[in-house]
């Protein structure tokens, strides 16, 4: 076993004095695996690396990627954080916990429409921020439940995340979207319970007193929703119906998000430019770690490290729950230096020959992935969305770390949920027509 070990751990040093060193995931990724090539194969580097990051790049389920992170682009430009909240308002004033519920199902339809989670934080926080501290409610939950809402974005789909996945691993994209509608709704009653337990524990930090709103007020303010509805049936529905394939309905989302952002008058030229310019970039970037992570792969399949490993973890005996924890523990830990991303394409190549030997499902394991990486979302020092909401409120990044720890936590029990009743995640994908 030695003679993996020593390998495994000079490229593990090599890659992450590389990332320490500030130079940018993708290209670690490739100058970890051209050494790895060099010093521990004998096979051609060079024409290796061309196929690979070709191989990568020509496929055609990458093309959702651009399209979806444009659609988020083009809604957050909009004003559709403004008209959800309005929408919302109404519906959400007589729950225990009141408006701080609207952080929470407004990041759960936005997620439905974005895929990013960063993208989520930035547009609700925008609104809600503001409006909740004028009307009095505790700073604290109003961050807390924010940060931990906005995590769906990486799980609710379209997931930017789980098409990275699907990618990587090769499955089925329009699976994985449907795997993660039963953990996203869950995620968002568990933190709407969580919510309501406060405010009947904590009822000195509630406002004293509430708008009230009429059923005609109520039933008045869904015209406001009926935008967003839209597209959550045009991207989701055509998905779960079979009419379209992730790819396809990604373009009816950029269709359908342009003609909103048209009618409400959001649609501009500089707008227009600055979407495609921020989208282009955002999918650049991924793009390019893909890339990287498909030659890594490629040169851990020409050492043999990963499925040394694998047969030596197996020759361990570790249950399915014992491994289930450490993978747990080790992508918190990844999570907290680097972005989702990066850490579900710098792990894949090793983790996946590990849960195949143990048994799991790699559907099932594309959740568990996604909701373990939501929790670095909201750890420090490399918290995406914690960094969005500094930014909002003007507070200290660990002021907002701190308020969505019980959020982290929540997570810790989707995770055991998932593991204990999978049917959670694989019920709804299997049954699908």
């Amino acid at each position: 076993m030695s003679d993996i070990l020593l390998p495994a751990f000079i490229i593990l040093i090599v890659l992450f004095t590389l990332l320490g060193s500030g130079v940018w995931v993708g290209i670690s990724l490739l100058a970890v695996a051209a050494i790895a090539m060099e010093v521990f194969t004998t096979s051609q580097t060079g024409p290796l690396m061309a196929s690979t990051i070709w191989g990568a790049s020509n496929l055609w389920s990458l093309a959702a990627l651009p399209l979806f992170i444009w659609m988020g682009d083009i809604l957050f430009r909009s004003r559709l954080s403004d008209d959800m909240f309005e929408g919302l308002q109404p519906w959400m004033g007589n729950l225990p916990g009141k408006l701080l519920h609207i952080n929470i199902i407004g990041c759960g339809i936005f997620a439905a429409v974005s895929g990013s989670s960063a993208a989520t934080a930035a547009t609700i926080g925008k609104i809600s921020i503001p409006e909740l501290k004028r009307r009095g409610y505790d700073e604290k939950m109003i961050l807390g439940t924010l940060a931990g809402s906005a995590t769906l974005g990486l799980l609710i789909p379209p997931s930017i995340i789980l098409i990275v996945y699907g990618v990587a691993t090769e499955q089925s994209i329009a699976r994985l979207f449907v795997a993660g509608v039963g953990p996203g709704i869950m995620l968002v009653v568990m933190f709407m319970a969580y919510v309501a337990i406060w405010s009947f524990l904590n009822k000195h930090k509630m406002p004293e007193t509430a708008e009230s709103f009429s059923w005609k007020q109520r039933f008045h303010s869904i015209k406001n929703l009926g935008p967003v509805v839209l597209l959550i049936a045009g991207v989701i529905g055509s998905i779960y119906m079979g009419i379209a394939s992730p790819t396809d309905a990604a373009a009816v989302g950029v269709f359908l998000s342009l003609c909103l952002t048209k009618l409400t008058g959001d649609l501009t030229k500089e707008s227009f430019i600055d979407g495609i310019l921020s989208a282009t970039r955002t999918s650049c970037m991924i793009a390019f770690i893909l890339a990287g992570a498909a030659f890594l792969t490629t040169a851990m399949g020409f050492t043999g490290i990963p499925a040394s490993l694998a047969s030596w973890i197996g020759q361990m005996g570790l249950s399915q729950y014992q491994l289930l924890g450490a993978l747990t523990l080790f992508f918190i830990v990844m999570g907290c230096f680097l972005d989702g991303i990066s850490v579900v394409v710098l792990t894949t190549a090793v983790i996946l020959p590990m849960i195949e030997t143990a048994g799991i499902d790699p559907l099932w394991f594309g959740i568990f992935i996604v909701i373990v990486v939501e929790m670095s979302q909201i750890t420090p020092p490399v918290g995406f969305n914690l960094f969005v909401i500094q930014s909002l409120s003007g507070r200290n990044i660990l002021v907002v770390a701190k308020a969505a720890l019980p959020f982290f936590l929540i997570l810790i029990g989707a995770v055991g949920a998932i593991t204990v009743f999978p049917e959670i995640v694989t019920w709804l994908p299997n049954n699908m027509n």
